[in-house]
């Protein structure tokens, strides 16, 4: 979980720092990247700020934070 700034989005999360969920590299080494360089906002519980995520996300996040994986389309 890393802290990050919305640039688009909602205008009441607008340019607010914020914790995100932004996995990018494996415990065996493979380092993970994704076309654009997206994050899932949380509240400090782990809870989605938003409803619903476009792209793929990473199993370790799905292990790590099941309300996320539920609502991805895609695991990787």
């Amino acid at each position: 979980m890393v802290m990050a700034t919305v640039k688009k989005g909602k205008p009441d999360l607008r340019k607010k720092v914020m914790p995100a969920v932004i996995p990018w590299r494996r415990k065996d080494g493979v380092f993970m990247y994704f076309e654009d360089n997206a994050g899932v906002i949380v509240n400090p519980k782990g809870e989605m700020k938003g409803s619903a995520i476009t792209g793929p996300i990473g199993k370790e996040c799905a292990d790590l934070w099941p309300r996320i994986a539920s609502a991805a389309n895609a695991i990787v």
